[in-house]
């Protein structure tokens, strides 16, 4: 391993020549040194741009994460060298358009995880909603979070869609703007045994659909807000929704969803971020990051008895979606 100690100093001394020479001779780019940092954390940690460029074109991971679970980009966020940062910001969402290597739409049996929660049980408390496996599906420390997606998607009343119940967090929002019609996607068979037991399909203006989103299309018509929360989908599903946002999103509408994104890395997190803004963008929306804090809500106590901590970082942000001519 000397090159490798050897190309881990260079980029820590900021010796390009010396970098390129050392991966010209075969020296692995992923290595970890005895610090857990790989060449291109070292550079990123120093703010030298021009090493991170060389490394990322011989193939440096990243993604790579150290024992204290940064990558490069965390490192160089923290360290405030933002050009630094942007380049490991673009080769982030390149990698991610191109291979998705953060995010999968299957498990390792190539099963369909959407389809396995659909089957699974779910256990119900007052402020938290678990599968079998003690992960959180949705727990009350998300009701802030869930009041300000519904003052977003609600700015206009009108028609308002939201897609994924859960424990009704937004719906019960979303009532409270008295909404022309309030339609409620819920695919989980027990989730909409139990709105129906809590009377929501009482309600003068609310319409519940019972299906997977994918299989109820044909049904929806077009709404003034558009909220997207479902569990067991990852972000290849929300891209898929986001092709069909032309149809349902009327005129000057309003849509967001639940920006969970990677939500235990903060720059993975800015990655996906950027990543939705700009296939947003690709079918005529601007999207906006409203920022807000959340450390506060995220006690230790918070996760007892959850097996995943599935948001760990202090600010969360809520996005903000319309057509580009109408958001101008």
């Amino acid at each position: 391993m000397v090159e490798e100690e050897l190309l881990c100093e260079a980029a820590l001394a900021g010796d390009c020549r010396k970098v390129r020479d050392l991966v010209a001779a075969g020296a692995d780019v992923s290595y970890f040194d005895g610090e857990g940092l790989t060449p291109l954390m070292h550079a990123a940690k120093h703010g030298h741009a021009d090493i991170v460029k060389t490394l990322l074109e011989f193939g440096a991971p990243w993604n790579a994460l150290s024992p204290s679970n940064l990558s490069a980009g965390d490192i160089a966020m923290d360290s405030g060298h933002q050009d630094t940062f942007d380049l490991l910001l673009n080769a982030g969402i390149q990698a991610e358009l191109v291979l998705g290597t953060i995010a999968r739409t299957k498990d390792k049996n190539g099963s369909d995880l959407g389809m396995n929660y659909l089957e699974d049980r779910v256990v119900f408390s007052e402020d938290r909603l678990m599968d079998s496996n003690s992960k959180a599906i949705m727990m009350a420390w998300e009701k802030p979070l869930m009041e300000a997606h519904a003052r977003a998607v609600c700015s206009g009343n009108g028609d308002i869609i939201n897609i994924g119940f859960g424990m009704g967090l937004v719906d019960t929002a979303i009532q409270q703007y008295k909404p022309r019609t309030h339609t409620i996607v819920e695919a989980h068979p027990e989730v909409y045994d139990r709105m129906l037991r809590s009377g929501w399909g009482e309600k003068d203006n609310v319409k519940i659909v019972f299906g997977r989103w994918q299989d109820v299309l044909p049904q929806l018509e077009s709404y003034d807000g558009i909220f997207f929360d479902t569990y067991g989908e990852y972000y290849e599903d929300l891209r898929e929704f986001h092709q069909h946002l032309p149809k349902l999103l009327k005129p000057g509408g309003i849509y967001s969803f639940f920006n969970g994104l990677c939500g235990g890395n903060a720059f993975f997190h800015v990655v996906y971020c950027q990543l939705v803004s700009l296939e947003l963008e690709s079918l005529g929306f601007s999207t906006q990051f409203i920022p807000l804090p959340v450390k506060d809500c995220l006690g230790e106590e918070v996760w007892e008895g959850v097996k995943h901590k599935y948001w760990q970082l202090d600010t969360y942000y809520l996005p903000v979606c319309q057509e580009a001519s109408g958001s101008e």
